[in-house]
């Protein structure tokens, strides 16, 4: 049985045998008989974890355990709205926490930012009202490489890396075309977690991209 823990750039769940380089998770959101139960969500804290650390198993979407969640890479996860682990992921999390701060300073303009208030200020940047996934206008130009954004026109969605963008799929990264500068796209990658991208944090990428970036 295939289950519905695959999220996209939208943060959306679906259904494909792939699992990625990552896991996270958003609470227990499945049922007994391991089906979504319809929320997207149960606590604020969506997290990224590493697929094995120190040598623990899970049986996927037990009975009232958190639902296990998969992501083609770390810029997917990020698009979606999730952050760093602060247990097996917790260098990545320091920087995250770190840079976020520096860049985000009308959000934490104390200099110090609980992760609990950390959460909070990302679910603000998710979500509309609606449950809809929020999205806001940037330049290409504008964008730093990790960002995830929807072209006019197109329903996919995009990884902007370097001078290119590619095409998210749920196996990797397919089409490549130039990226126009000029060009106002939807992003979906949080404005905060832009902001981090800009700052240097490097997101992890699958080997459909590549495993090395130019300067943000």
């Amino acid at each position: 049985m295939t289950l519905q823990n695959r999220v996209t750039p939208w943060g959306a769940m679906i259904a494909v045998p792939d699992r990625g380089l990552f896991m996270g998770n958003r609470g227990c959101i499945h049922n007994d008989a391991r089906l979504l139960t319809g929320r997207s969500w149960a606590r604020k804290a969506w997290i990224i974890c590493r697929t094995e650390f120190k040598g623990r198993r899970r049986e996927l979407m037990a009975p009232g355990q958190y639902t296990e969640l998969f992501f083609l890479d770390e810029a997917t996860a990020f698009a979606a709205g999730h952050r760093p682990c602060g247990e097996c992921r917790k260098h990545e999390l320091n920087e995250f926490k770190r840079l976020w701060i520096e860049e985000n300073r009308h959000l934490s303009p104390s200099g110090s930012l609980s992760i609990q208030a950390l959460d909070a200020a990302l679910h603000g940047q998710r979500l509309t009202p609606e449950g809809a996934p929020q999205v806001w206008q940037s330049l290409l130009g504008d964008l730093p490489n990790g960002a995830m954004v929807v072209t006019d026109g197109s329903d996919a969605a995009w990884l902007v890396l370097n001078e290119e963008l590619l095409e998210w799929t749920p196996g990797g990264y397919r089409e490549r075309r130039g990226r126009a500068v000029g060009e106002r796209v939807s992003v979906l990658t949080p404005r905060s977690v832009v902001n981090v991208l800009r700052a240097g944090y490097r997101p992890v990428l699958h080997s459909s991209a590549t495993a090395v970036f130019a300067s943000p």
